[in-house]
């Protein structure tokens, strides 16, 4: 193996440290060429579908990348905004109200963001923290539930990247955060927040994005944590089992997914005379296609023509304080014993001279 070649080490620098935000991804643009490449490279990460690569090889590039492209492309267009993908948007957003609000608490700490598939891509962003100088990067997902098809896969790409680095800098990951104090009360201020402006529905729908239901079976914790959220969420909003369900969207081919599957869900409560349902994604931080088109415009409309009366869909976390300040304090946890304060990193900065004077007085004595 070839590893690249390294700037030449300097005795005495004190490095610095970054906290990286990691998304899935978006295409560059809502046209076919570009979704058509976006979903090349989601789509081929053996993570996302488990299926033996010559079988999955064909039914990729002879069915799903021809037709499929230009359809999600349309959607795309849907929800486009003026700044671009809504999804990447929000997470620049968030990467820089997140430094600004660590810098309040006197963390002095760079923070980027990256994405899995697409761009700013994970290994691009690395090599850019590497050369300003970071020697401490903790990694941040932005999906709060771990699963193998996402959390694992960001893993997956930092190691990649990092088998061809020589000089390679302290690494932590944060796994999860479903449960955390945070979060959750996150989650509950913008719910109470939407209903104190447009009242309260008959039952709150919390959507998650679904995986094929063999990945429980297999071991992996996504649907176990989709739960929990929901069921904590639940008790801080104070409502019974009654006023709210859990679903799973975006269900993708013909193995059974876990369920209870959410357009299904939404039709069949319409028909039991439902009103109003009040729908969020508190698997996602931030506001994207499967949120924007799949959920406030395709599942509005499945509810409708069921016979709803009223479809409100209650926005992702975004750029909310509250989100700001609990991923500012999930940082903070994750961060402990890395120096980030002023006093740290001068502390830092003394102990990094003093090595290199004592490089100095060893080499000259030889």
């Amino acid at each position: 193996m070839a590893f690249r070649k390294e700037p030449p080490f300097t005795h005495g620098k004190a490095g610095k440290t970054a906290i990286l935000l990691v998304n899935l991804g978006t295409p560059d643009a809502p046209t076919t060429k570009a979704v058509r490449s976006y979903l090349k490279q989601f789509l081929s990460d053996p993570r996302v579908v488990e299926i033996p690569r010559a079988l999955w090889w064909l039914i990729l590039h002879g069915v799903i990348l021809p037709f499929r492209s230009s359809k999600s492309a349309h959607k795309y267009a849907s929800i486009w905004s003026n700044e671009g993908s809504p999804l990447k948007v929000h997470t620049s957003k968030q990467a820089i109200l997140l430094r600004g609000y660590l810098g309040q608490r006197g963390h002095q700490v760079q923070v980027a963001y990256a994405m899995r598939y697409g761009s700013p891509s994970i290994p691009e962003v690395l090599e850019q923290l590497k050369a300003d100088g970071c020697e401490r990067i903790l990694v941040l997902p932005a999906y709060p539930q771990y699963s193998a098809t996402t959390t694992a896969s960001i893993y997956d790409a930092v190691f990649a990247h990092y088998a061809q680095v020589r000089n390679v800098p302290e690494l932590r990951f944060i796994k999860h955060y479903h449960d955390h104090e945070a979060y959750i009360q996150a989650l509950k201020e913008s719910v109470l927040a939407y209903w104190a402006m447009h009242g309260t529905p008959d039952k709150l729908i919390m959507s998650f994005h679904g995986v094929p239901k063999r990945t429980l079976l297999l071991g992996d914790p996504y649907h176990c944590e989709c739960q929990k959220t929901a069921r904590l969420l639940a008790q801080q909003l104070g409502l019974g089992p009654e006023q709210y369900q859990l679903t799973f969207q975006s269900r993708f081919g013909k193995a059974e997914w876990l369920q209870p599957y959410t357009a299904p869900t939404l039709q069949k409560l319409a028909k039991q005379g439902v009103g109003r349902v009040d729908v969020m994604c508190p698997g996602f931080t931030s506001d994207c296609l499967e949120t924007l088109e799949e959920i406030a415009i395709e599942a509005k409309q499945d509810f409708l023509r069921a016979g709803g009366k009223e479809f409100h869909f209650i926005a992702c976390l975004n750029q909310a304080p509250a989100w700001i300040a609990g991923m500012a304090s999930l940082a903070e946890e994750h961060l402990i014993g890395w120096p980030t304060t002023e006093s740290e990193r001068e502390e830092l900065k003394q102990q990094a001279e003093a090595s290199r004077q004592q490089a100095m007085r060893l080499g000259a004595s030889q």
